[in-house]
């Protein structure tokens, strides 16, 4: 049951993602196998910008990294709260389900059995496939007016997630603003917009990154 208002939510976010992946030019089911196999929505986002230039595959294994390294520290952590029986080939299995909300619930819990992280994952799988086949199909149809009006749906659900945090932390709001800065620059600065998505979405995210890691270092706990 926990995983059903996830999967209510990735059926709206992937919806955005189907008809932003036809618009550039991928058939409907090229789009939901991309759902299927990679359940990340900046990766994939990413992904088919950079898909549609054939021959930049550094730059696709590049900016994916960086995107989705999260995941693996993500796991890592999920990892030391599983139980006995949760270990060995079904780590591997579950964890391509390793997503920012799944990790969310399954972080609250003090242990973390098999069963019941199998059960988070399917809902929030089905909803993000099943979304991105409903909005790849309808994106053939659809006025192109309403399908720019629905491709905001995708960057406001980053906006949901990064905004509560700037609330609470002064240090995210200066990271974020570099971050929204820099990416100006490369979309409007003409000696920056030859730069591509994929490596221009990487540059962004680790110079922020590490500009707030030297400006706000977080001081580790004395054992």
């Amino acid at each position: 049951m926990s995983g059903i208002p996830i999967g209510l939510g990735y059926l709206s976010v992937s919806f955005t993602f189907g008809i932003m992946a036809v618009g550039t030019g991928l058939y409907w089911w090229q789009a939901t196998i991309i759902s299927m196999l990679t359940v990340t929505s900046a990766g994939q986002l990413a992904g088919i910008g950079t898909m549609i230039h054939p021959g930049l595959y550094m730059e696709m294994l590049i900016s994916q990294i960086t995107i989705n390294i999260r995941y693996s520290f993500m796991s890592i952590s999920i990892g030391q709260k599983a139980d006995s029986k949760f270990k060995g080939i079904y780590r591997w299995i579950l964890g391509f389900m390793m997503t920012d909300e799944i990790f969310g619930v399954a972080s609250s819990r003090k242990s973390v059995s098999r069963s019941f992280f199998a059960g988070l994952c399917v809902f929030p799988y089905l909803g993000w496939a099943l979304g991105t086949l409903v909005g790849a199909l309808l994106g053939e149809v659809l006025p192109g007016s309403l399908l720019s009006a629905l491709g905001i749906a995708l960057y406001a659900m980053f906006i949901a997630i990064v905004v509560p945090e700037m609330e609470k932390s002064k240090p995210v709001i200066v990271v974020v603003l570099i971050a929204i800065i820099m990416s100006c620059g490369f979309k409007y600065l003409p000696i920056l917009q030859g730069v591509s998505t994929g490596i221009a979405i990487t540059i962004c995210g680790v110079v922020a990154a590490l500009v707030g890691a030297v400006l706000f270092p977080i001081e580790e706990a004395e054992s």
